[in-house]
């Protein structure tokens, strides 16, 4: 999915990243963020329209589950070799380039010598530009390593510079051409220089000034904005939560009053998630909010649905039921506006380029029903959860707000496995006031990025009183997190889930058992659904 055309402001002073598959492309975009510099991940199959759309001062290509011996394996456009471009290949990047360039890879097997996976050390044999400032020739590093394949004979112009004992060729350069190429995988905090290594591609060897920020992302939104919209008008669809929030008011600083929000209530929002919303709307920064009450609509829909991607795409297209009546009577809207996030779009599109094998379907990806005579303003598109954050700051919005846990566009219904129904919500809202009370008393809420409550659709027996029962589990979830791309399991001792377990059979009807998930992800998502 080619991603919309950004002001020339902020393209000059980018890098492109070729997504080869690689499990954590993602987190190469996040390094090069971190350095000051704008970047872009674009699927391999498009990576040409994206270089020439871009016009980056670098490219940097990812891993892959493939092996560039393999047949029908992903090739990079040749044009970006003959581009006079800093290039940094990254594992299978590195071996793709090299194999382009006239060199030769092969499977561990037929060298005898394995793959290589894990933690690895290197050691620097010359000094390159990669390693300015921070490694030294003679010096042992720490790396991590995942490949099956190698690289066996190098491409004209390239030397070796860094070596392990797994992987001869650990790290190529050509000085003259400025391509390099790492056997290891920088991006990876396994790799504790990583992050260093990668600003010193796109500052030392592309050029760049590292002076990419918030302010200026919001300066340029805010032109992008006023030229795609005019004078005409935008409707935005509200969740409560930070994106489609912070999505709002920088839309408001670029339009005014040409920009009407309208906040749904579908029966399936936190508790007192209504009032919050508009408070701060229409008391705080006074934009024009309609609210619309469509429990019913949603709850009759849902009736009966117990499949996730069913849900999913249920709620999706009722929303946009919803916001083009909406649009119709405060007298038509030309676009619509949407909280889309960079991890939304990479989990929802194929780096193929094919039919998507999507992690799980985003309601706010993927476009407009023809039917609607709306354009979508996504000003988030291109930004990770942490950047909204720093973006919503940039805006103004008090930190209570700005550091909110994510909640999904399709709300409490992804956290009821099964069928999803008024008291089931009802339920689940309460465990879920109390499970973040909790968390909030305890001073845990702010080093948690996501912390929520489940009602699964299971019963088990109980005992209460000198009655049995016969009731609802509830599932606690809890993660650590950066972008929302990989998540740990938080931590909480055991006296603090106690604590939490008891309130919520004690105070909340309808559930007589409390489990907590330690699941990471991968293997899982951050969600049940």
């Amino acid at each position: 999915m080619a991603q919309e055309p950004l002001p020339d402001s902020i393209l000059p002073d980018s890098i492109l990243i070729v997504d080869f598959g690689s499990q954590v492309t993602q987190l190469i975009a996040r390094r090069v963020r971190e350095a000051g510099v704008y970047s872009e991940i674009a699927p391999f199959t498009l990576a040409e329209e994206a270089f020439k759309r871009m016009k980056p001062k670098g490219i940097i290509l990812s891993g892959s589950p493939a092996g560039v011996p393999d047949d029908g394996s992903p090739r990079a456009p040749q044009a970006f070799f003959d581009a006079g471009v800093p290039i940094l290949g990254i594992c299978y990047g590195q071996q793709v380039m090299t194999h382009q360039l006239g060199g030769e890879v092969k499977p561990g097997h037929e060298t005898g010598e394995g793959g290589e996976f894990g933690r690895a050390f290197l050691t620097v044999i010359r000094d390159c530009a990669l390693f300015d400032g921070l490694w030294q020739e003679g010096e042992r590093h720490q790396v991590w390593m995942s490949h099956g394949d190698k690289v066996t004979r190098f491409a004209d112009g390239f030397e070796i510079v860094a070596t392990s004992d797994g992987a001869p060729f650990a790290v190529i350069a050509d000085e003259k051409r400025k391509f390099y190429g790492t056997q290891f995988h920088p991006e990876v905090v396994h790799t504790p220089d990583g992050g260093r290594l990668i600003a010193n591609f796109v500052r030392h060897v592309c050029g760049l000034a590292g002076d990419w920020t918030m302010a200026a992302y919001r300066e340029a939104k805010v032109r992008e904005i006023r030229q795609q919209v005019g004078d005409r008008r935008v409707i935005c669809g509200l969740s409560g939560g930070v994106d489609s929030s912070v999505a709002a008011i920088l839309i408001h600083e670029a339009i005014g009053d040409q920009l009407t929000c309208v906040f749904v209530d579908h029966g399936l929002l936190r508790l007192n998630e209504r009032a919050q919303v508009e408070t701060m709307f229409r008391d705080h920064y006074n934009i024009p909010l309609v609210t619309v009450d469509a429990e019913d609509m949603f709850m009759e829909g849902l009736a009966g649905v117990t499949d996730p991607e069913a849900k999913r795409k249920f709620i999706g297209k009722t929303f946009i039921d919803v916001f083009d009546a909406e649009a119709k009577n405060v007298g038509g809207a030309d676009f619509l506006a949407q909280g889309t996030l960079y991890p939304d779009v990479i989990e929802s599109v194929s780096f193929t380029g094919g039919p998507s094998v999507t992690i799980k379907s985003h309601h706010n990806v993927g476009g407009l029903p023809e039917r609607m005579n709306m354009e979508l303003v996504e000003p988030l598109r291109e930004l990770f959860k942490d950047e909204v954050r720093e973006l919503g700051r940039e805006l103004g919005l008090p930190d209570m707000f700005v550091g909110r846990h994510p909640f999904p566009g399709p709300g409490l219904a992804i956290r009821i496995p099964g069928e999803v129904t008024k008291e089931r919500c009802d339920i689940l809202r309460k465990a879920d006031a109390i499970y973040l009370d909790e968390i909030r008393k305890a001073g845990l809420y702010d080093a948690i990025w996501q912390a929520f409550a489940v009602l699964l659709p299971v019963k088990t027996v109980g005992v209460m009183g000198d009655a049995r029962t016969y009731d609802s589990v509830c599932g606690l979830r809890a993660v650590t997190s950066t972008d929302g791309m990989t998540a740990d399991v938080y931590p909480f001792d055991a006296a603090f889930l106690t604590g939490c377990a008891t309130r919520i059979v004690n105070e909340v009807q309808g559930i007589n058992r409390v489990v907590y998930d330690y699941t990471s992800k991968p293997p899982g998502t951050i969600e049940w659904e």
